[in-house]
């Protein structure tokens, strides 16, 4: 069969999309390749085809065992022979696999790194590599390799073995998120400074991104959760304590929620992750522990409660939501506590010099991410070199652009306050030097006596909290970690302090409980009517025929103990509903459904049809 063939009747796909038939003809043909491809965008196809295609077996390295069960039951469930090799086998299951793999009765094997490197494991590789047994190497969630990116694994360093010991066979690194220096490091690392490399648009539109000025984190949350009743979402925190309040408090109000962290014990961090991906509805609390390699295809949201390390982090995190091309959300709570804490966390580590000046870099293209009054789309895009020359009109600066401010005078009365108290103190202090409160230390020190002492009493505590986090953020501050994060001012401030510069802030919006609410239903009102747009096969009068078959393949799901997704997609449910196929050639015209799926489900969902 060529590569269409597979896709049409193994995978049940019309059409390969972007670069997609152009990697698999590139790596069928005994090609390398870097690929760099938007998640959800359907990076698997790109080395799964191949595997089909070229004699032997395709390895497939992946980080993240919990998730190769569902990922080899979704190709069984398509007819593909496939098995995985990891620490969570007993030894009588892994020795049923090896036969398998030496009795050439796998297409793909998906296999950790840690069990990749064992001698046991190399010893059949050699076997299979003399009697030009295997197809290929897929490397995925490359970006693993970079000592620098959000999500480095030490073990993903030793992968140039592969190239250096079956150098004849061909090699496909693949990542969601990759930036200038993150794939040239992949290049280097992987001994694939000759592949060739295909980046798609990092785009995903059908993503909304919107960052809020933290007021009230918790009250914030609800509001936005009220535009997500029932859906499936993942929150991240950045520690496990928060995690653990987190969820705790969602399940008080009445939110279905599940923390997942690496202080949990091992069983219940499967069993938590097993209800996530294969219940509907539940929203994960987690730490960044959890959430690469998720194929769940109906997250909705994604929300940050705290900022992440980069950009990079950040689109790999939130590109977890959506991943079937629906409408779906990317939120976050933003404040100034966050840059102090990212900036002291990256002078206090022990990393090189060289290295923290790389991730104050990543650091301050985040910051500057978060208070951009452009489009975020725009922004984001151009981190990743990609140009887009409109505004996206689906992210919050596009939706409800902010409204901004002449803030030199701001800036420079805040920059005195630092320097008329010796650089020697945090935000909270010099707020209160600004606006004239008298404190107890602000006496003992002599502050309220300063020159400064009350020249900010136009702007409230949030306005100064904006314009201190913005300054921060425009690295015209420093806070220093050997100071307990007392704030100086850097060389970039000299312009602003003389008045030779200008400079444009956000007004500080702070929303109260009522503005809250409205703004969560608006959401919720807005997230419908795009969903309707979206769902093109979706009409009222399908509706029942379209839960009668989400009904049944919860029944297979729940009977064959893998997620309802792996039975099938709901876009292809809403197709089913929608085209009423009357026989089996014409239910194996609607997408994502393949021969194996036809033959094996065709019966059960034609009776289910009304026709």
């Amino acid at each position: 069969m060529t590569a269409l063939d597979i896709l049409r009747k193994v995978f049940g796909y019309p059409a390969f999309r972007g670069p997609q038939a152009e990697i698999v003809n590139h790596l069928k043909d005994g090609g390398d390749a870097l690929v760099l491809m938007p998640t959800g965008g359907g990076k698997s196809l790109c080395y799964q085809i191949p595997a089909l295609l070229r004699p032997g077996v395709g390895v497939v390295v992946s980080p993240l065992i919990a998730l190769m069960q569902d990922q080899v039951d979704a190709l069984c469930q398509a007819g593909v022979r496939a098995a995985f090799l990891n620490s969570t086998l007993d030894y009588a299951a892994v020795v049923a696999t090896e036969k398998r793999l030496m009795t050439d009765d796998l297409d793909l094997l998906y296999v950790a790194p840690e069990r990749l490197f064992t001698e046991r494991f190399l010893n059949l590789l050699d076997r299979l590599s003399a009697a030009g047994k295997i197809a290929l190497f897929a490397i995925d969630e490359a970006h693993c390799v970079s000592q620098w990116g959000h999500d480095f694994r030490p073990e993903y360093i030793q992968l140039s073995i592969l190239h250096e010991r079956y150098p004849a066979v061909p090699r496909i690194a693949l990542t969601a998120t990759a930036d200038a220096l993150t794939r040239r490091e992949i290049l280097v690392r992987l001994g694939l400074e000759s592949a060739r490399i295909f980046i798609s648009s990092f785009d995903r539109p059908n993503i909304r991104y919107s960052v809020v000025e933290r007021d009230n984190p918790r009250r914030q949350l609800l509001g936005f959760l009220a535009g997500h009743e029932n859906e499936a979402g993942i929150i991240y925190c950045l520690s496990r304590k928060k995690v653990d309040e987190t969820a705790a408090w969602l399940n008080e109000q009445g939110i279905a929620a599940l923390p997942y962290h690496a202080g949990l014990d091992t069983v219940t961090r499967m069993h938590h992750q097993q209800r996530f991906l294969r219940e509907d509805g539940i929203v994960m609390v987690a730490t960044i522990a959890f959430g690469m390699g998720i194929d769940k295809p109906d997250v909705r949201f994604v929300a940050h409660l705290d900022l992440p390390k980069s950009l990079e982090a950040y689109y790999q995190e939130t590109g977890r939501a959506g991943r079937d091309g629906e409408p779906a959300e990317a939120w976050m709570t933003y404040g100034l506590n966050d840059v102090v804490i990212h900036r002291q966390r990256i002078d206090e580590s022990e990393a090189g010099e060289e290295q923290k000046r790389i991730e104050r870099g990543k650091l301050d293209a985040l910051l500057a991410w978060c208070e951009t009054a452009e489009c975020r789309r725009v922004r984001l895009l151009a981190y990743f070199a990609e140009n887009m020359e409109e505004r996206c009109g689906n992210c919050d600066t596009c939706l409800e652009p902010p409204e901004m401010w002449d803030g030199i005078v701001a800036a420079q009365k805040a920059m005195s306050a630092i320097l008329r108290t010796g650089q020697r103190f945090g935000a909270g202090h010099l707020i209160d030097l600004l606006r004239g409160k008298v404190t107890e230390r602000m006496a003992q020190l002599g502050h309220d006596a300063l020159p400064t002492f009350g020249v900010g009493a136009d702007l409230d505590e949030a306005g100064w909290r904006s314009v201190f986090r913005q300054l921060l953020a425009g690295g015209l501050l420093h806070a220093d970690a050997q100071a307990y994060g007392a704030l100086k001012l850097t060389d970039s401030a000299r312009p602003v302090l003389k008045g030779e510069t200008v400079l444009h802030l956000r007004r500080q919006v702070i929303k109260s409980r009522e503005k809250s609410a409205l703004a969560g239903r608006r959401n919720k009102q807005r997230n419908e009517a795009r969903r309707n747009t979206a769902f093109a096969a979706q009409s009222p009068e399908n509706e029942p025929l379209f839960e009668t078959l989400r009904a049944w393949r919860a029944e297979q799901a729940r009977a064959q103990g893998v997620p309802a997704y792996v039975i099938l997609h709901d876009k292809t449910l809403h197709e089913l509903a929608a085209r009423k196929p009357e026989n089996l050639s014409e239910l194996l015209n609607v997408p994502g459904i393949g021969q194996a799926k036809g033959e094996r489900y065709g019966a059960a969902l034609l009776a289910l049809i009304p026709h």
